[in-house]
């Protein structure tokens, strides 16, 4: 037990490290833990031959991440996304196996295996781009979406090409490749089977894992649930995902594959938002666990005896991948900054690539020597991703954002009482109550174009990012009794908050949320005022549909004013749920119940206001009655 202690720790320690400073600085999570394993790995030595042992268990972070994938995917968003899914992945896949092939071939390597490295290499990093995405923000770009619909079509695809794979095996590796099972036990319920009946097993699996998760698995859920133990729901998670992965491996399948159907399949399901909270922090952990093997499973021998010849592989392969999906997005008409985002995310190889070497090296299609070799370019590209993310944010996305922020900041001499920051549909409405009351504003927005506008209609307004500490003090942020933050930056208008309250507390600060979540992230940080940019809109046109309807406009007004005030009284119990269950970073199982409270307390609020209008109702009603006898007489 002491040297599996040992190693938890080495690898903990690397994670805690290297992680945090990669973060601050900029280069995110995932070459923090990339770093991380080169270091215990091939730098210090402090790991060895259990890498390749523990990447085989980390593996199942992806699985897991593929699971939460589906959970947040309909069947119909999928069916919504074909033409991306399978236009713009089929595309990226045909054009880059077939030229990976042709360069193979090209360097002298066999038609069979070509297309096994082809196939190979035409995968992307699913753990990568999603994680990096996530943590930039770039997920409901265009470029992000895109990609997402490529990586999706991508680890579909990966149940071909194990199926296909077999058929490229080389009769002089047949040999060696018998011997070396005899001893080893692959439990395989479908080795040796005919292609007919193989083809009924894969599909039905797939059936098991739809149906059952379809039918099975809400009393199952609901029966767990009802323990009230939250440890056997995250169990149950847990017995769900190991029970998926088992099942497609017996029958040759990807247990990603399997996990991301059963997500599908439970998208729907009420129990969906548990599942999500109680395995995010195993999928993270272990994807995490994932990268530092990569980095730690370098072999330096090789690498040191082919260093020239694994970069060249390395820069042609992401070239190349990198060139098809540029002239995929020609097509597909992704333009500007989305175009390269596209192009470079997903230029290097996948996690599933090392699966893939490791299927084709027990199917005697690819040598050992030449698996070792490709297992390292697979490794260094992935390894490469992050500076590519870093040459997007740093270099490419200034040349088409950049225009407007190379436009020097406008000279303020005028102070105001409120400084707001934004003059969109938002602040515009603010701006124009505060101006009718006398009130003297700065208003600052990064936008030229809308700095423009803003003055071809009359209104004075400022170039600035209201962002930076030194343009607020331009604007006389230290004479100001007030700052209204009115843009659609959430991170910006959080870290604004923080810097108003420590270096200006008096300064009053009031500011628009996106969501509840960034509300509350608000309020942690320490505005005074927050309001949700929907809200009260929302009531109004709910209020109006009501109206609309033929309730009448009494009932209308009461039931509005019985949902705010609901909300109002429970919005501070909210706010402590969100801070002691997720400590700012996200949703956890107390707040969901308190959320769901909410929502019955709101059900029965509107319900008491229905009785409470029908008095005034009828009031009104003889009222009017007795007027109109009144007339009539």
């Amino acid at each position: 037990m002491t040297g599996y202690f040992l190693q938890a720790f080495i690898y903990l320690v690397a994670a805690v490290i290297a992680v945090p400073l990669a973060k601050r600085s900029g280069l995110g999570s995932v070459l923090g833990y990339l770093v991380a394993g080169v270091a215990i790995g091939p730098v210090l030595g402090l790991v060895g031959d259990e890498t390749s042992t523990i990447q085989h268990f980390a593996e199942f972070g992806v699985v897991m991440m593929l699971f939460l994938v589906g959970l947040e995917l309909e069947p119909k968003s999928l069916w919504a996304m074909k033409t991306r899914l399978i236009g713009l992945g089929g595309l990226q896949l045909l054009l880059t196996t077939v030229l990976i092939t042709l360069l193979a071939q090209a360097l002298g390597q066999t038609l069979s295996v070509s297309l096994t490295i082809g196939l190979i290499f035409s995968l992307s990093s699913t753990a990568i781009v999603l994680q990096t995405f996530q943590e930039k923000g770039l997920q409901q770009t265009e470029g992000g979406k895109s990609a997402f619909s490529v990586l999706l079509f991508q680890d579909i695809a990966v149940i071909p090409m194990l199926a296909l794979i077999p058929l490229l095996a080389l009769p002089e590796l047949a040999s060696q490749h018998t011997d070396s099972d005899s001893h080893g036990n692959n439990f395989s319920l479908v080795e040796g089977l005919p292609a007919w009946l193989y083809a009924i097993v894969i599909i039905a699996s797939v059936a098991v894992v739809t149906v059952g998760g379809h039918y099975l698995s809400r009393p199952l859920f609901k029966f767990v649930a009802s323990s009230g133990l939250r440890e056997i729901f995250t169990a149950t998670a847990l017995m769900l995902m190991v029970g998926i992965a088992a099942l497609m491996s017996l029958v040759g399948l990807s247990p990603a594959l399997g996990a991301f159907l059963a997500g599908v399949v439970l998208a729907n399901s009420e129990f969906r938002h548990e599942l999500e909270a109680n395995v995010e922090p195993f999928k993270g952990l272990l994807l995490g666990l994932f990268f530092i093997t990569v980095g730690a499973g370098i072999n330096v021998d090789i690498l040191t005896d082919n260093a020239l010849i694994i970069l060249g592989l390395t820069l042609t392969v992401m070239l190349v991948k990198s060139l098809v999906l540029f002239v995929v997005t020609l097509f597909f008409k992704l333009k500007a900054a989305n175009r390269w985002l596209f192009a470079l995310s997903l230029a290097q190889a996948g996690e599933f690539g090392f699966v893939l070497l490791s299927f084709s090296g027990q199917n005697a299609v690819l040598p050992a020597g030449l698996i070792e070799i490709l297992s390292l370019v697979v490794a260094f590209s992935m390894f490469l991703t992050p500076g590519l993310f870093i040459l997007f944010d740093k270099v490419i996305m200034p040349l088409y954002t950049g225009r407007s922020n190379r436009r020097k900041p406008d000279e303020i001499k005028e102070k105001g009482t409120v400084i707001i920051a934004g003059i969109g549909r938002f602040g515009q409405i603010v701006n124009r109550l505060l101006l009718a009351n006398n009130i003297k504003t700065v208003v600052l927005d990064i936008r030229s174009e809308q700095i423009d506008n803003m003055r071809r209609i009359g209104t004075q307004a400022y170039f600035g990012d209201a962002s930076k500490p030194d343009m607020l003090h331009t604007a006389g942020i230290e004479h100001a009794s007030m700052l209204v933050i009115a843009i659609n930056d959430k991170e910006s208008s959080i870290d604004m908050v923080k810097y108003i309250k420590h270096a200006y507390p008096r300064v009053k600060v009031l500011s628009r949320a996106f969501d509840r979540g960034h509300g509350y992230r608000l309020r942690q940080a320490g505005v005074d005022f927050v309001v949700s940019e929907t809200y009260h809109s929302a009531l109004e046109m709910g209020a109006e549909a009501l109206r609309s309807l033929g309730i009448h406009p009494i009932q209308a007004k009461k039931q509005v004013a019985a949902y705010k005030a609901i909300e109002a009284k429970q919005s501070d119990t909210l706010y402590a749920a969100w801070l002691d269950d997720a400590s700012g970073e996200r949703i956890d199982n107390n707040f969901i119940k308190l959320f769901i409270q909410l929502e019955t307390l709101i059900q029965e609020a509107l319900k008491e206001a229905e009785k409470e209008a029908t008095p005034h109702i009828h009031h009104q009603e003889t009222v009017v009655k007795s007027a109109e006898d009144s007339k009539n007489e």
